[in-house]
């Protein structure tokens, strides 16, 4: 045996298995289950991709893996039986934390991630307010600010660039079929389920990779904790003898090459010019006005610039830019007719008759300051139902990103709607209304719970079509939810309702040919 090869390798494990005990703020407290899947989904490699050019682009980060039979692999079995014999208490934990699947343990830990970001910057001692700096992520205020835009976004990154780096790392792993190695060697012991998939590349690797690199660029200054984690998931593989050395490292190298050219995308996508100008915010002021309606004005005390006002033209991911001026509906009521004042008037009813029960639904559906926001609640309500199929780790990818690819999608539809009306919200036609939740800092029309929640339900009814009363319900309660609070016409419900309708649908006509059905 080589033995400074062996030192070389044995080492490479430990450092990869540090993590295991690192700070694990980002952990979610819900409950899952160990991940026994019901179909391996053996054939993914081949489903459509959604924005990568081909898995064959990654050959180079994916060589053709040593024999088993190899002295070099021996040793990486070697390695695995020596870390297992000392176990910690921590290890084994994070081992069962991690088999109850890894893409349904990302998506909360982003959820997370995004609830302790919604933070809007507070005023300067000037009354004037500056925008967190990507480029001094730690400052005051930090970055980013997790609006719904901006989480909407964030959720459809890291989703789809799993998703297309597991359909990659099946292609390969079908095409060297290496078993992982308590398969090879009896004496590894299997502390994870036992799935029955190729182990080369690594998925737990590949996840990690993915994963890590898309939440650096969103989340910058959660920079140590989101390492700590990727760390942990690739240590548990390791640990559990579900993946070797060599699996793991080519596993990384084949998310983070997928997910390089997620960050490419990103950063052409228009997101860049989504906050606009001083000037800018004005001139959507005058249109209004000339065209003979009452301006939406900030009711933030000081005044606060719109949010992400030009988010309407970021790229979306179905929808083309045709698509999303076909889809805007028409305009609300002229706020000076009388349908308006109609409008104004049943927000005032429900201002007035705030019942308990509909208090219960503006605080279930609040999604506000501090919490994963609208997109959010929906990855929230998918987790059960993806975790009850027993999806393998590539569907549920699948899942995961067609969801928040259509709620990316909605974002933009809404908010080149919100900006091309320019319409106010109920409490500054009448003062008095008094509502049961804050006062988003953008336009009424048309509603984003209203138009996050319909796409989200047209998704999920189409991936769990037993359930979709249950979505178009939930859906429908959510829309409701910002009537009662005060903040919302029923013309921005019905209108943003029918928006995220034909947003999903563009998904699910993508969802429909992609081959994994």
């Amino acid at each position: 045996m080589n033995i400074k090869y062996y030192k070389i390798l044995l080492t490479v494990a430990v450092i990869i298995s540090l993590p295991l005990s690192c700070n694990k703020n980002v952990d979610s407290k819900e409950t899952l289950f160990a991940l026994t899947p019901t179909n391996a989904d053996t054939n993914a490699g081949t489903w459509k991709v959604v924005a990568v050019p081909s898995y064959l682009k990654y050959s180079t980060s994916v060589p053709t893996p040593a024999d088993t039979s190899t002295a070099a692999y021996k040793t990486e079995l070697t390695g695995i039986k020596n870390l297992q014999s000392v176990l910690t208490s921590g290890q084994r934990d994070a081992i069962a934390y991690w088999s109850d699947g890894g893409v349904l343990r990302w998506n909360q830990i982003f959820r997370e991630l995004v609830a302790r970001y919604n933070l809007p910057p507070a005023p300067l001692a000037n009354g004037t307010y500056i925008f967190p700096d990507v480029n001094n992520p730690f400052a005051d205020p930090q970055f980013p600010f997790a609006n719904p835009p901006y989480a909407a976004r964030a959720y459809s990154y890291v989703s789809a660039a799993i998703y297309d780096a597991l359909k990659a790392a099946w292609y390969y792993k079908y095409q060297y079929n290496r078993p992982s190695p308590y398969v090879v060697d009896k004496k590894v012991k299997s502390l994870m389920p036992q799935v029955g998939i190729p182990s080369y590349p690594s998925e737990e690797a590949v996840m990690s990779g993915a994963a890590q690199t898309i939440l650096l660029a969103m989340f910058p200054a959660s920079s140590d904790e989101i390492l700590a984690k990727a760390g942990e998931q690739r240590s548990a593989a390791l640990l559990s003898g579900k993946a070797s050395t060599s699996d793991i490292t080519v596993g990384i190298a084949l998310g983070k090459a997928v997910a390089a050219d997620y960050i490419t995308r990103a950063g052409a996508d228009g997101m860049g010019n989504a906050i606009g100008t001083a000037p800018q915010w004005l001139a959507l002021q005058d249109t209004a006005v000339k065209h003979g309606q009452i301006p939406w004005l900030s009711l933030d005390v000081p005044a606060r610039p719109p949010m992400l006002p030009f988010f309407g033209n970021v790229k979306a991911w179905m929808m083309q830019p045709s698509d999303i001026v076909s889809a805007r509906p028409g305009p609300p009521p002229s706020t000076s007719s009388a349908e308006m004042s109609s409008q104004v008037s049943e927000v005032k009813y429900y201002s007035s008759n705030l019942t308990r029960d509909r208090e219960a639904i503006v605080l279930k559906w609040a999604d506000g300051v501090g919490t994963y926001t609208p997109p959010g609640h929906w990855n929230d309500i998918a987790e059960e139902y993806i975790r009850d199929a027993k999806f393998s780790e590539v569907r549920a990818a699948r899942a995961f990103a067609l969801l928040n690819m259509s709620m990316h999608d909605a974002a933009v539809a809404c908010w080149n709607t919100k900006y091309f009306y320019f319409n106010p919200r109920p409490t500054q036609l009448d003062p008095s209304i008094k509502t049961g939740t804050g006062i988003p800092n953008f336009p009424s029309y048309v509603s984003g719970h209203s138009t996050f929640s319909s796409a989200a339900a047209t998704v999920l009814s189409y991936l769990f079509p037993a359930a979709q009363s249950d979505f178009e319900n939930m859906a429908n309660e959510a829309s409701l939810s910002r009537l009662y609070g005060g903040i919302h016409y029923r013309i921005d419900i019905d209108a943003g309702s029918d928006l995220g309708k034909k947003v999903g649908g563009f998904t699910v006509s993508f969802a429909q040919t992609d081959g994994a059905n």
